[in-house]
């Protein structure tokens, strides 16, 4: 008979504490619902997770795309059932996004992160900049290009934010949808449907390097796998009923928290 505590082996779960644990699942349920409306879940989940003790910080990324694949797929079903997005832009986006995100993953093991973060923060500072002081942006659907440019700039998005995902990962979502809204003239609510797809392939892409690397806690990815479904459907709900308008406040808020924490994460570097 095999022992409970051999089932637990490389869970995560084996001397978890309850707080640890409540924890993990709020920030999950959060990160979930977060993720549904304008992306930058990562925000509260990845944090959660280095609390865990003994947890690296590449088992903590590894753990955090296991969880994040539920929640995706849960809210890009979900805005697919009610928004019906259009799966002809989507799905190639997401198919490119996929294998940037992968290279990403593999990037990640090799550059050093505090080039990085000052980039993302001037990135961020600019899409927030430009959210904030063109409130008519993503209220109507103006596409800008059609035919292979449409499908051209929609590759090059996918590519380099799919990118993006797999080196960094948080504030994803936030880029996709900023990105079709300003570059490609989708209203904020058709974007973030279109994002939840092509968000959905990048964890995926992302999660193909960690699989064989033997860093992921299942234990722990399911339980956060679990909070991240039922936020991403309540989530996704919001955003299809609020409409636009609604996506545009929380995207502001999003994009600021972020801005905060990897300005922080850059000043006051962990020793």
């Amino acid at each position: 008979m095999i022992e409970a505590t051999s089932l637990l082996e490389g869970s995560g779960l084996q001397g978890l504490q309850t707080g640890t644990l409540i924890l993990i699942i709020v920030a999950g349920f959060a990160a979930g619902w977060v993720d549904a409306v304008v992306g930058g879940g990562g925000l509260l989940q990845l944090p959660a997770l280095l609390l865990v003790p003994g947890i690296s910080p590449v088992q903590a990324l590894a753990t955090n795309k296991l969880g994040s694949v539920f929640g995706t797929t849960t809210s890009a079903v979900t805005y697919y059932r009610r928004a019906q997005p259009d799966l002809r832009t989507a799905i190639p986006m997401a198919c490119i996004a996929l294998a940037g995100s992968f290279g990403g993953a593999i990037l990640a093991t090799l550059l050093p992160e505090n080039l990085i973060k000052p980039i993302i923060i001037a990135a961020l500072v600019a899409v927030g900049l430009f959210t904030l002081f063109k409130p008519t942006a993503g209220e109507l659907t103006q596409l800008r290009y059609t035919g292979r440019q449409h499908y051209a700039v929609a590759g090059v998005i996918g590519l380099v934010i799919g990118g993006y995902d797999g080196l960094i990962g948080p504030g994803t979502g936030s880029f996709l949808i900023i990105a079709m809204v300003a570059f490609m003239g989708y209203n904020f609510l058709a974007a973030s449907a279109k994002a939840k797809i092509v968000n959905m392939a990048t964890n995926l892409g992302a999660l193909a390097f960690f699989l064989p690397t033997g860093h992921l806690l299942w234990g722990i990815g399911l339980v956060l796998g679990a909070a991240n479904m039922a936020g991403g459907y309540l989530g996704a709900r919001m955003a299809v009923s609020k409409g636009s308008k609604f996506i545009r406040i929380v995207f502001l808020s999003v994009v600021g928290a972020l801005i905060l924490k990897l300005g922080y994460d850059v000043l006051f570097p962990a020793s």
